[in-house]
């Protein structure tokens, strides 16, 4: 069995809830195409990229559209997104996070954020989280969205440490699929009902030790 060196942390719904600044703008975006979208359908587009999400959103409204076109809505989505996030700032950091955090320090374990968000280097630096991860993986470094493993195996490789010493947190579904995938251990963050790919599910960070984490994995 192999020991634990480092953490890789999704930021959607792990670090930060975006969730609700990404439903506002594709909302916006889906009701100028005539159409809506509930919060309930936004779970769908969890963990998915960007040009995934709009497929999925034209395909609920029935639209068929170029390429050229679907670019520049996804753009458009993107600038509204970014007026949001942009005001974000340290309070907006999930409950346990810090504390998580803290003890992942003492504990001498390496970080890697694994996110397929572009702007997930705004939003750290937002937050002022930048400093806290050794190796920063986002959509600009990948060419293939979750649940390809690809944003793990990358931050596992950036932080010189094999898939099987890394621990993946995930709060969708996706990513949790992306973990596994990539040969790691991965602790699912939400409902059991839903993460049932996970090794090992608690509610959020804040529910959590590091202690615990490599317990179980030990187990």
């Amino acid at each position: 069995m192999s020991s634990i060196k480092a953490f890789l942390f999704d930021l959607d719904g792990v670090i930060v809830d975006t969730a609700i600044y990404h439903y506002q703008a594709w909302r916006r975006l889906a009701n100028e195409l005539g159409f809506d979208i509930s919060e309930e359908f936004n779970e769908q587009l969890k963990g998915v990229s960007r040009m995934e999400s709009l497929d999925i959103i034209l395909a609920h409204g029935g639209l068929t559209l170029p390429d050229e076109k679907k670019a520049e809505l996804a753009t458009q989505k993107n600038q509204w997104y970014l007026e949001l996030v942009s005001r974000m700032t340290s309070e907006d950091i999930l409950p346990g996070v810090a504390n998580f955090f803290s003890q992942v320090r003492k504990a001498n374990l390496l970080t890697a954020l694994g996110s397929v968000s572009k702007n997930a280097p705004l939003i750290l630096e937002r937050i002022g989280m930048t400093e806290a991860f050794d190796a920063i993986i986002d959509g600009t470094k990948i060419t293939k969205g979750k649940p390809d493993p690809e944003v793990f195996t990358k931050g596992a490789a950036e932080l010189e440490v094999a898939p099987a010493e890394c621990v993946v947190f995930e709060d969708a579904v996706a990513g949790v699929e992306a973990g596994k995938r990539g040969g790691m251990f991965v602790v699912g963050l939400g409902s059991p009902d839903v993460l049932t790919q996970a090794d090992f599910i608690a509610l959020s960070l804040d529910a959590l030790t590091v202690d615990e984490v490599l317990t179980r994995f030990s187990n």
